[in-house]
Parts: C-alpha cells; structure tokens; sequence
C-alpha cells in the first residue's frame, strides 16, 4: 500500500478503469486521487490517503472531461441576427441552462467561437454561475458583408452597432489598421484567441458559402496581433480556397473546413493547422433549423455542406491533419452536442473520436498536459462513466445519462 499526504479536500476514485485516451486503451482497476483542483495520483496499487473521500467506480470508466472547441454559449436563437436584438441580461440568463447542459454531457471546458467573453468566463471561474470552463473569442471579427454581420440586405446601412450587444457573436471591421485595432481590443477585454470570418456561411443572410472573406493582408494583420500577444487565429472556413489561403496567412485552427479536398487537407497537415468540424450542427440545422426560426435562405445552404462535412473526415484522417471536437449548436439545438462523438466515430472510429475530445483539444487550447488527461499535475477535470467507451461511444452520448460523475476542478458538477 502507498500512501499520500492527508488532506481534507482529497478524493480518491477507486478501481476505476482509467482512460488513456492518447494510447487508446483502458488502464484497469486504477485508483485517482485528486487534492484541491488536481489530479495528484494514478497508481495501479492501492491509495491509502488518511482522510479522503473514497468513491467507488470499480468497473467505471474514468476519463477526462471533455473539450468542445467550437461552442457559442450566449446563441439561445438560431437565427442569429435575432439572438443579437436580444436584451443583454435575457441573453445572459438565457445562456445559463445551455451552460449547465453542457457540463451535465461531461464538457468540462469549452472554447466559445464568438460570444463569451471575459465577464462570463470570470462568472464561471469564480462559481457564481455553473458551467464548463470557458476560452472565450469575444466578438468574432467580419468583414461587412460577412458571416458575422447579420444586417439584411437593404438599399441602406446603418452603422453596426452589434459588438454592443451580448447576444451578437461578431462585430464588422473592415481594413488593416482596423483589424489590428480590433484584435487589441477584443486581447484587451480578455479574448483568449481571435475568431476570423474567412469564408461565407450557413446561418448569416447575405454571404454565399464560397466566397472568400478579408484580404490576405488583413489576415495576415490578425495573425500577426495574435501571435504578438502569444495567441492564435480561429478562422471559420469552409472551400478550399478559403482554408488555404487562412492556413498561408498563418491561421492556426480551421473551423468547420466542410468541403476541403486532399491538395488543401494536405497543405494544412505541412503547416501543423489544426481542423475543428462541426457535423452535428448540419445534421440538427436540417432537422429543426426551420422550424426554430433558421431564416430560409440559410435553411437553403444547408444541404450544400452536410454530406461534404462526413467526407472531409477522412480527407483529413488520410492527410494527417489534427481533429478538435466542435459542435457549433445554436438555441434548443444544443441538445444534439454529443451526436457530434456518434458521426465521428462512425466514420473514425472512437478511439480518435475520444482523443479529439481530449487530447487534441488540450493542444488546440495549448493546454496539453493539464486538460484532456487522467495524470498528476492535470486539472481535476474528470468523468466517471458507466461502460466502455473505446467499446461503444453511446455511453457519452444523450444528455450524459450514463456520465455519473462530473469533477471540474476538482469540484463535484454531477453524481448519482
């Protein structure tokens, strides 16, 4: 028996069966200790920690919380030029139970595509409200015209005041010296990387999905404030043509990527860009975009990127891009976030599908080694799971019914 330093905040998990999601198997019959808010011990022997609270999962699956990289908390409408005309605190409130659902599917930590920001990440860190823990974009940057704004084409126009608002998840900004501006700003008011508008797009009314978005020399702009205070690009992008010139331009993560071919897909893999598809968005759109209030001219670019966005998975498997897990939901779609782990395990299997919820998203996020694994030293981030995964990935899927425990930060967020 070993033993560790007595501490009246340690919980010892017991004989679990413990995820190692980058070798892809189980360690069996494992105990976890965890101290404050995080993981200290992964032993095959036996813990013996005097004063602990022992919780026993033999049998269960231990693993790591989850990581969605591409969520909008604050869209609890659709229709995002209506999500946008919302009062600000309706938008907030109305944010919590899609926050609170989220972690109830065992999504310990979310990267917000356009929305979150700063106080509301402080909201959550601090426990004044529930939810995942946030990397937040703060307002995703479009030209005008673009996929972040949302005006409706009119023979005039007004000046865009939507970065005022909670529920808008872009702001308008046209030109070099304005986007570098912009990119300050939204470093300053705590943006933990920059989102970009790179291409068209499904949910905004005026911008055809291959149109490409910025010049390369506002790209390059973006780039370049990012990387100067030590962070990165996100670019939504769905063409070819539009991934390749982001990824050029020095864009780090490709958001969606629906119809990249294997020339692009392997541009990507020589420049190490990583790629975040999010399938279950299209599959949802289709089903209930319509009838929630998807304008029909969205409705109508929908179909155009479904079926491509199954065959980009193993365009980008075969050119060895790195896979985040996305989901991108908007409103009483939220729901259908984890059919995201049953389309891609589907066509990759669940071993890769586990690791793009986990470990690749800990490098996307630069935050390997400490989220996304079952190790000491990591963020008590931890999921205790009735079954196997690696067997069947529907033991993560629905609304986390066979997710027992959720530990964030050490801190029970679920149990039985």
């Amino acid at each position: 028996m070993s033993s560790t330093t007595a501490s009246t905040t340690v919980t010892l998990l017991r004989g679990g069966n413990v995820l190692d999601a980058a070798a892809g198997r189980l360690l069996e019959r494992h105990d976890v200790a965890i101290s404050g808010n995080r993981i200290t011990a992964v032993s095959a022997t036996p813990l013996d920690i005097a004063g602990a609270t022992v919780i026993d999962v033999t049998g269960k699956t231990v693993m790591p919380g989850m990581i969605d990289c591409h969520v909008h908390v604050l869209a609890s409408h659709p229709n995002l030029g209506t999500n946008a005309s919302q009062p600000n605190v309706l938008t907030v409130l109305k944010s919590l139970p899609i926050m609170q659902g989220m972690l109830g599917r065992g999504f310990t930590t979310v990267r917000d595509a356009g929305g979150a920001d700063w106080a509301l990440q402080q909201a959550i860190e601090q426990g004044v409200i529930p939810g995942p823990r946030i990397f937040p974009s703060g307002k995703a940057l479009s030209q005008t015209g673009g996929h972040g704004d949302f005006r409706p084409r009119s023979d005039v126009l007004e000046p865009c005041s939507c970065a005022f608002r909670a529920g808008a998840i872009g702001r308008v900004v046209d030109g070099v010296d304005p986007i570098r501006l912009a990119v300050r700003e939204e470093i300053q008011k705590g943006a933990t990387q920059i989102k970009l508008m790179a291409s068209g797009g499904v949910a905004s009314p005026v911008d055809p999905i291959a149109n490409t978005q910025y010049s390369e020399d506002e790209i390059r702009a973006a780039v370049a404030e990012a990387e100067a205070a030590q962070t990165y690009v996100m670019a939504h992008a769905y063409t070819p043509k539009a991934i390749a010139r982001a990824v050029r331009c020095g864009v780090r993560t490709i958001e969606h990527g629906n119809l990249c071919d294997a020339e692009t897909a392997k541009l990507m893999a020589e420049k190490g860009a990583y790629v975040v598809p999010t399938l279950v968005t299209y599959d949802a759109l289709a089903k209930d975009g319509e009838s929630l209030g998807l304008p029909p001219e969205s409705v109508a670019k929908v179909e155009s990127v479904q079926r491509a966005g199954r065959e980009s998975l193993a365009i980008y498997r075969d050119a060895g891009v790195k896979m985040g897990f996305g989901s991108d939901l908007l409103g009483d779609m939220h729901k259908y976030q984890s059919d995201e782990l049953t389309i891609r395990a589907d066509v990759l299997g669940a071993v890769d599908t586990l690791r793009s919820a986990t470990v690749i998203g800990a490098e996307i996020l630069n935050r390997a080694g400490e989220l996304g694994v079952i190790a000491p030293g990591a963020l008590a981030d931890v999921l205790v799971v009735d079954g196997n995964p690696l067997e069947s990935i529907d033991v993560l899927t629905g609304q986390g019914e066979a997710i027992r425990w959720v530990f964030k930060d050490g801190k029970v967020a679920k149990q039985p």
